[in-house]
Order: structure tokens, then C-alpha cells, then sequence
């Protein structure tokens, strides 16, 4: 009798144990199955911000060779500079001249 006892209490809690085992699993797949759900969505919207960022690539790639067709040779643009200095370095010499004549005819009235 004793034996019988011992054995329906193994069994009784052996039960009790495989239900708490399998409610536990149950959740955590229940757990695991949402968290694939939200990676999915995550995944998509990867994918989109992806497709996004790779098109603004494109299009700044566009950009850039639109803004390279219009810059000038840098050969011209060289000259360009030069003839500029040039045109300002009379201009500097021109405003020396008037600076000295004009100081010229003040000293001619302080004298």
C-alpha cells in the first residue's frame, strides 16, 4: 500500500511538472512567434529605408555628374583667374596713382 502511494505521488507530480514544463514552452513560443513577427516588420521596413536611401544615392550620383558637366576646364578657369588678377592688379596701380596725386596736391597746399 505504501508502494502505491509512493508511486501515484511520482506520477501525480511527474504530471504536474510536464504542465508546468509545456505551459512554459507554450509561452516562450507564443513569446519567440511575436518577436519573428516584429523582426519582419523591422526587416520590411529595413528593406524600404534601403531602397530609399539607395535611389537619394542615385540621384546625388546624377547630381554630381550634372554639376561636373557644368564646371569649367580647369585649364580655362586657370586663365580666367589669371586674366582676373591681372585686371585687378591695374586697378590697384590706378588707385596707387590717384592716392599719390592726391597727396601730392595736399602737400602742394600745406606748403
Amino acid at each position: 500500500m505504501v508502494w502505491f502511494l509512493v508511486w501515484t505521488v511520482l506520477v501525480l507530480a511527474a504530471l504536474a511538472g510536464a504542465f508546468v514544463l509545456l505551459r512554459r514552452l507554450w509561452r516562450q513560443g507564443r513569446a519567440l512567434v511575436a518577436e519573428l513577427e516584429r523582426a519582419s516588420q523591422v526587416l520590411g521596413e529595413l528593406a524600404e529605408t534601403t531602397g530609399r536611401i539607395a535611389e537619394q544615392a542615385r540621384e546625388a550620383e546624377r547630381a554630381a555628374a550634372a554639376v561636373t558637366e557644368l564646371l569649367p576646364d580647369p585649364q580655362e578657369a586657370h586663365g580666367r583667374w589669371q586674366e582676373l588678377r591681372a585686371q585687378a592688379a591695374v586697378r590697384r596701380e590706378r588707385r596707387r596713382e590717384r592716392d599719390r596725386t592726391t597727396r601730392e596736391r595736399w602737400r602742394a597746399y600745406t606748403r
